[in-house]
């Protein structure tokens, strides 16, 4: 029984004969009568009988009528699904984003994007650089949000917006009575910042440098979040990014570095795969908040 056959069956079973079943099909009754012979030849036995000149179904046509009647209205359905898809009113975007962003500018560019979108389900991964790199590569993403931009071979990386670095500390440190905080102003203290293999670490060993210094870093961390609870806990000093909003951290101020060191948000996706139909949209959305 093909989908054609399955409505026709559907359609005298609904509308009690042949020719109202034409006419809800917008179809010719010989075109019908044609698709119920085929069918009832294929089957090997008839779906209606023909008593006091009514078409009454048989008793097989009974125990078909139910489960073609759901069967017809899941491809409907899915036929449904498939022309909104093509208009783009449904679909899937699948991110992955450093903890910063997802803490940060993340839910508000959601929020708009999902304002011209609202259909279109979201996958977020909240992921280290190194595991949101492999996942864009294999293809279980489908664009990558990060504070430094991802070097591979089919990558594609466009730097949005450069963050400069913040110091964290807590209200009640004396440093936080200055407007900018440098190297000398960090000496003798704890500092929690990244280590020396983050892309940003270069600038801040450089900065250090130009005053004789060297980068101790007490507590190394992989994301600026992190730095919360061990700034808090009176730790030590973070040395990290301003895309999160500090001030929304009670008991927390933060001061910008100087010299003036960046970090950048990229967005990436990969070249090897197909891209999405949501990533301009998405990236119109991203871009206006940073």
């Amino acid at each position: 029984m093909n989908a054609r056959q399955l409505e026709v069956f559907r359609a005298i079973m609904r509308d009690g004969s042949v020719t109202g079943a034409a006419n809800s099909l917008a179809v010719s009754q010989p075109a019908v009568s044609k698709v119920l012979h085929h069918l009832e030849s294929q089957l090997n036995y008839h779906l209606f009988e023909r008593i006091g000149g009514r078409l009454v179904p048989t008793m097989e046509a009974h125990l078909l009528y139910e489960d073609a009647d759901r069967v017809f209205r899941e491809i409907e359905s899915l036929k449904h699904l498939a022309h909104s898809i093509g208009e783009h009113k449904i679909g899937l975007l699948r991110i992955g984003a450093s903890p910063p962003i997802t803490y940060s500018v993340l839910a508000q560019a959601l929020v708009q994007f999902r304002a011209s979108h609202p259909t279109v389900k979201v996958h977020l991964h909240a992921l280290p650089k190194k595991e949101i790199t492999e996942q864009l590569i294999l293809g279980e993403i489908d664009l990558a949000v990060t504070l430094s931009t991802i070097q591979a071979p089919t990558v594609r990386t466009e730097i949005l917006a450069p963050i400069p670095v913040m110091v964290v500390l807590r209200e009640d440190d004396p440093l936080a009575a200055l407007e900018r905080i440098g190297p000398p102003d960090l000496a003798g203290r704890e500092l929690i910042s990244y280590g020396n293999h983050a892309d940003v670490a270069p600038a801040l060993n450089a900065a250090f440098a130009q005053h004789g210094m060297v980068r101790e870093v007490s507590i190394q961390i992989g994301s600026s979040i992190g730095a919360v609870p061990l700034v808090s806990g009176g730790l030590g000093i973070g040395l990290v990014d301003g895309l999160v909003r500090w001030s929304n951290f009670a008991g927390l101020v933060a001061r910008p570095f100087a010299p003036t060191v960046n970090m950048n948000v990229a967005i990436s996706t990969n070249a090897a795969r197909p891209m999405s139909r949501f990533y301009e949209p998405f990236l119109k959305s991203i871009r206006a908040l940073l």
